[in-house]
């Protein structure tokens, strides 16, 4: 998916997708891990990106989880950005889901290898329209849920992340060069469970918007 739609007109073109781990302190030590550790991050490709509304069920896994997120597209370029000023490269925010084969993610942490195959894939990304600061601000707080079949399964805040938005894209920033077109995801709150094929998943984040797909049957 080249192109990512604005809620009010245009489209970003999508360069890199980039994820951040662990970054709210009920997920983290769902996962095993303390709270505040630094932020690290791993990639999706601009393929995994997909706005449904049917995400087929991925090949090589018996274990698909659901993670909602808050997505940040970068609008200009820069390197070392301060943390005060990471706003003004923010182009938009949307509502994404971070979908893992975590049986092939328990395997490669095992051995100590690379995420790659757990996390991306083509429908790995679901993901709503892009809301522009213009029209939302820069939501730093409000609820952030997902529902499976009607039911709660995540739920949390955007207050909650142990990084900030802000803190995020800084951090990023010293690694490499942001680009336009860059997707930021930023993290889950906890309750991350597994989804079966003919699932329906509303995702939905204060001030930012919603989303809502069904799992389709084993792709091809």
């Amino acid at each position: 998916m080249n192109h990512l739609p604005f809620a009010t007109g245009g489209a970003l073109e999508v360069r890199r997708v980039f994820c951040v781990g662990r970054n709210y302190a009920e997920h983290a030590k769902e996962m095993g891990h303390d709270a505040r550790e630094p932020p690290f991050f791993f990639a999706k490709s601009a393929e995994a990106l997909t706005l449904g509304p049917e995400v087929p069920y991925p090949p090589m896994t018996s274990d698909l989880h659901h993670e909602v997120e808050l997505v940040v597209a970068i609008g200009r370029d820069g390197a070392d950005i301060a943390v005060d000023a990471a706003r003004s490269h923010i182009a938009g925010y949307a509502v994404g889901i971070d979908l893992t084969r975590r049986d092939l993610q328990a395997v490669a942490k095992k051995q100590a290898r690379p995420w790659t195959l757990a996390k991306s894939w083509i429908g790995a990304a679901p993901i709503g329209t892009l809301h522009a600061p213009s029209e939302i601000g820069h939501p730093r707080r409000g609820r952030i849920e997902l529902k499976v079949n009607g039911a709660v399964r995540q739920s949390g805040d955007l207050a909650d992340m142990i990084w900030s938005v802000d803190e995020i894209v800084a951090e990023l920033s010293r690694y490499d060069r942001l680009l336009t077109g860059d997707l930021i995801m930023t993290g889950t709150p906890a309750g991350v469970a597994a989804l079966v094929a003919g699932d329906q998943v509303e995702v939905a984040i204060e001030a930012v918007g919603q989303a809502r797909f069904v799992i389709g049957p084993a792709s091809s």
